[in-house]
């Protein structure tokens, strides 16, 4: 896909904000595990927290492939706050590919004019870690609706504006008949039940909350939630968590070849051993690159189909395919910081060091949590069995 000028200028100001603000706090966020509010503060005032929305409602129209590049940019200085940012945007994807009544299209106005963050509320306790089971209902008072949700997991929960939350749709719905509800915080009285001192990531602030809300009926986007989580949610999540992971790994890798570098100049200009190892992980990170560009651009073509992409978003082939590229990015995440971290040795295994890739490897380990890719190849093998191979 080839990007627009304007596109290529929004790409740059995150490269920018990465550069200037978000790497020069991504010590502190992660030592203090607090949340990255310098790096979101500047693409707020950049007006990129509306990125996606379209140019018709006021928003920048940009494509998911350019989000996804903005997400490795940041993810490159702070992985915290490229994590914030790529979560953001999934939820606004949500909105603008369902919310199409006038209440949505009001509140993407509100969202371009005050670039309000969104946080999801997905998790629930006592289902397991789905996405697509919910305890939690829909109760309807008249002209006012409420439920009782206990998230135990609600990023950025105490700095979003907004929620998006799944819920069953009435007391007697299976736990599968969902719904996605957009709740202001103002509209909540929120508990919170857990801490979140993580090894990695330690910037979302992700502990757990009990959230109770009352809300207007035409609150609830209208598409069925299976939808919703089929055509957005899990493609823009895989997409762009990988795209972060993708930063993450680049950046071990420029540490990794500084290192090398500066031991060859040490050596007198000789090829140092560790040349060999670095060859090896910039392969693989040369794998993981084109591997979470091109399903981006590959999800971006469907999707600007005249139907939408609906037909092939639908397919057994699309859903392992999207589940492949999560499950391999955020191998290879790991993988890749764990090579940087032998090929640098001691001086990467130090906090203060310029070719530390401690931060890297404790943050690349969340990606194999986040949705488990146990759960994930579990689903994955059930669809092989009625999987027909065709190709995408």
């Amino acid at each position: 896909m080839t990007l627009s000028p304007a596109a290529l200028d929004r790409i740059e100001a995150v490269r920018r904000i990465a550069r200037e603000v978000a790497g020069p706090a991504a010590v502190s966020v992660d030592k203090e595990g607090r949340f990255p509010r310098e790096a979101i503060d500047a693409l707020k005032a950049e007006k990129l927290l509306s990125a996606y929305v379209p140019e018709s409602l006021g928003g920048k129209g940009a494509s998911i492939v350019e989000l996804g590049l903005m997400c490795e940019a940041l993810g490159q200085r702070c992985a915290s706050a490229a994590m914030v940012f790529a979560m953001h945007q999934v939820q606004v994807a949500c909105l603008v590919r369902h919310g199409h009544t006038p209440y949505f299209q009001a509140y993407l106005n509100d969202l371009v004019r005050d670039q309000r963050l969104i946080a999801s509320v997905t998790s629930e306790a006592g289902v397991g870690g789905s996405v697509r089971t919910s305890i939690c209902n829909i109760e309807q008072d008249g002209e006012t609706c409420h439920v009782r949700k206990d998230g135990t997991v609600v990023s950025y929960g105490e700095d979003g504006e907004d929620f998006l939350m799944t819920v069953r749709r009435t007391n007697t719905s299976a736990a599968s008949d969902q719904a996605l509800v957009l709740v202001n915080k103002s509209q909540c009285s929120m508990q919170i039940t857990s801490t979140w001192d993580a090894m990695g990531m330690r910037g979302t602030c992700s502990p757990g909350y009990v959230i109770e809300a009352s809300f207007k009926p035409d609150q609830i986007v209208p598409d069925p939630f299976a939808d919703i989580n089929a055509h957005t949610m899990v493609p823009w999540a895989h997409i762009l968590w990988s795209s972060g992971w993708l930063g993450i790994a680049t950046d071990a890798v420029t540490r990794a070849r500084a290192f090398v570098r500066d031991t060859a100049k040490r050596m007198g200009g000789a090829t140092p051993p560790t040349a060999a190892r670095l060859s090896e992980v910039a392969s693989k990170l040369t794998l993981m690159r084109t591997q979470v560009r091109e399903r981006a651009a590959y999800y971006d073509m469907l999707t600007r189909q005249p139907d939408g992409g609906k037909d092939m978003l639908s397919t057994v082939g699309f859903a392992v395919e999207l589940n492949h590229l999560k499950l391999n990015a955020s191998e290879l995440v790991a993988e890749i910081c764990t090579k940087a971290l032998r090929i640098t040795g001691t001086t990467g295994y130090r906090n203060d060091s310029p070719y530390s890739v401690t931060r890297h490897l404790r943050d690349a380990h969340s990606a194999a949590l986040m949705i488990g890719n146990e759960r994930i190849h579990a689903a994955n093998g059930a669809l092989h069995l009625v999987f027909k191979d065709d190709v995408l």
